[in-house]
């Protein structure tokens, strides 16, 4: 079981949270000028690292409100939450 930070609420199980996929990922500016390749690469196309990864979680039995977290994929470690408009943290 993750103990993850939420920014708003503290400390909590993951229980509470529903998980977003990877973080930091710009909507295209033109989605309508993409080819269909294109579009399945931004819709489908994620990082898969073995290590830290910046992903975006919901405290849906919470304060239900988006945010960022700094998790390595290797070990679960979490070594940072941050609101989803904050910049990503540099990995330890």
């Amino acid at each position: 079981m993750l103990l993850i930070e939420c920014p708003w609420c503290g400390g909590r199980d993951e229980t509470e949270f529903g998980y977003g996929g990877q973080a930091h990922l710009s909507y295209p500016d033109d989605p309508h000028e993409l080819s269909d390749e294109r579009w399945a690469e931004y819709l489908f196309m994620r990082d898969n690292p073995r290590g830290p990864f910046a992903e975006r979680w919901v405290h849906s039995a919470g304060c239900r409100r988006w945010f960022n977290v700094l998790r390595d994929t290797a070990t679960n470690e979490i070594t940072a939450s941050y609101p989803i408009d904050a910049r990503e943290p540099v990995a330890r």
